[in-house]
């Protein structure tokens, strides 16, 4: 079928026979070549009035190449080089999918780029071994929420830009994940979650019964700096109290964190927990001449002690107007590690002291005394919290912080509510698990704990085989059904990779009789049973 030479650009789409990809095959008719393209992509170009509707559709695949296999190619017009070149884009007719196909390279081009396989910089896949063992220890950790009656909540991943951005010079602020969505709203990924806590709490404030005991384990993003156990998307175990003013709070949750770590196999020689108070650090403070506003931004700059040299934390502090006298004196503060040391700097009286003395005996109580130890450097770098802050360390020093948290009374009030006492902690996925996979704690999770695998040993019997593996599963177990024919080495090598214990295999001479073999991999065994025995035989054995 002829195509009108005049026609400046089309785009058509069909299957040919034949002719490698990417290169050029005959002319179909004056100015018109087609391409191969590797992808199979059909393109499609806008109607013409131009054109008459169907003269591709009448081209037959035989009428080109004869029988060779067959491809996607995309027809484009070619313009005369006679006439003017601005023509056809004036026309509005020439295909966008075109021009993009011709700055990559075409698709089917050798120069083209492969894709980058890697997830990007800092964020993770999780393939079914990574999922076993982040499950593990989401399992850990929901159990132990559970088990001290705390309820679980979610929030969207997506927040307001607002909730997240304070003026106290907090890192977070600048590691945002932030952008203008496409109804011009500023927007970010959530870099932690006690704001979108906050923001849940105070729009339902008047109508929920306080206390409230809730636990999350949402994901976070941070465009920060990555070193060991620390990326750029992490999940985070988060324990929350809101309505008790008193540090049985704390004590509660520190419980839950130590009984965390028991069960996982660490102990008070491995971890440490840090234990402050941000009240007594701002008496101190006061007393030394800090003003009030500056308080929340001074916390700031000493929880960046551990991560910058002295000399950066002081120049930061006399960047706000500190004296160099009282940044020394602020700096010499720091280093107390005994609760008994702050009484000459804010007083037996203190309220913030005797809070901390008051932790320590609920300690004793819970059991957990011996994992806590007073640092007076420990501010945690949130401006928001208000009393009693912990952080929980690695006693060898290998890994950064393992957990945080502490009490923020005052988060609502920055959001225009009115203030409501609580208390919470923070803890990320990837620190825990290094740690543990350094001290050997972690299980191997290579296996996907499949217990039975039920086969056929032939097409005509794998009825058969569905039959006993639904009922299997009826029954409650976890059955891994063998959905084609495979040679006994092929099966027993699947059973080994899913960590089956039993294989149920319905083979032609037992099935005769009306049974299937039962075979217990670990101790070699096999018996002979119907169908409707195998879930007592599996309990047997």
């Amino acid at each position: 079928a002829a195509l009108p030479a005049n026609h400046r650009s089309m785009l058509g789409s069909f299957a040919v026979r034949g002719g490698a990809l990417g290169k050029k095959l005959p002319t179909l008719s004056r100015g018109f070549t087609a391409t191969a393209s590797a992808s199979g992509r059909v393109l499609h170009a806008p109607s013409s009035p131009l054109l008459p509707p169907s003269p591709l559709s009448v081209l037959r695949r035989k009428d080109i190449l004869g029988s060779r296999p067959t491809h996607r190619f995309a027809v484009s017009a070619t313009t005369p080089t006679s006439e003017s070149p601005s023509t056809s884009s004036s026309s509005g007719r020439s295909s966008a999918a075109v021009k993009q196909q011709k700055s990559r390279g075409g698709s089917g081009s050798k120069s083209s780029q492969k894709m980058d396989l890697n997830p990007p910089k800092g964020t993770r896949d999780f393939y079914p071994e990574d999922m076993r063992q982040r499950n593990w220890l989401f399992g850990h950790w929901k159990s132990i929420a559970a088990l001290y009656g705390f309820e679980e909540y979610d929030a969207p991943v997506l927040e307001n830009e607002d909730l997240y951005i304070r003026k106290a010079g907090e890192e977070v602020t600048q590691q945002l994940y932030n952008f203008e969505d496409k109804g011009n709203r500023r927007v970010s990924l959530r870099p932690e979650m006690t704001p979108s806590l906050a923001r849940m709490v105070m729009a339902k404030q008047r109508g929920l019964p306080m206390p409230l005991k809730w636990f999350s384990l949402p994901q976070c993003w941070r465009y920060e700096r990555m070193t060991r156990g620390r990326r750029r998307e992490h999940f985070q175990w988060n324990m929350d109290i809101w309505g008790v003013e008193g540090v049985t709070a704390e004590a509660e949750l520190l419980s839950a964190i130590t009984a965390f770590f028991t069960n996982v196999g660490l102990t008070s020689e491995d971890i440490g927990i840090k234990v402050n108070s941000r009240g007594a650090i701002q008496e101190i403070l006061l007393g030394l001449g800090v003003p009030e506003e500056k308080f929340a931004e001074t916390c700031v700059m000493v929880d960046k002690l551990e991560k910058m040299p002295r000399e950066a934390i002081e120049k930061e502090m006399q960047g706000i107007g500190l004296d160099i006298s009282v940044i020394d004196k602020i700096l010499q503060i720091m280093e107390i590690k005994d609760i008994d040391a702050m009484i000459p700097l804010v007083g037996s009286e203190s309220k913030a002291l005797n809070e901390l003395r008051k932790l320590f005996e609920l300690a004793d109580a819970y059991g957990f005394r011996d994992w806590l130890v007073f640092d007076a450097s420990v501010v945690r770098g949130l401006a928001y919290y208000t009393g009693i802050v912990f952080e929980g360390f690695d006693r060898k020093g290998e890994f950064r912080a393992i957990c945080g948290g502490g009490r923020y009374d005052k988060l609502l009030e920055t959001f225009g509510g009115d203030s409501l006492p609580a208390v919470g902690f923070g803890f990320g996925d990837a620190v825990i698990a290094e740690l543990l996979m350094a001290k050997g704690k972690m299980p191997s999770f290579k296996s996907a704990n499949v217990p039975i695998v039920v086969s056929a040993f032939e097409p005509s019997l794998q009825p058969v085989a569905i039959e006993a593996a639904s009922r299997l599963r009826q029954a409650g177990h976890a059955v891994d059904l063998i959905l084609d024919t495979k040679k006994t080495k092929q099966i027993l090598k699947q059973a080994d990779r899913v960590g089956a214990s039993y294989w149920v295999n319905v083979a032609p001479s037992e099935w005769e009789s009306g049974k299937v073999v039962l075979k217990d991999l670990n101790k070699r065994e096999q018996v002979e049973v119907g169908i409707d025995e195998l879930d007592d035989r599996i309990e047997m054995l």
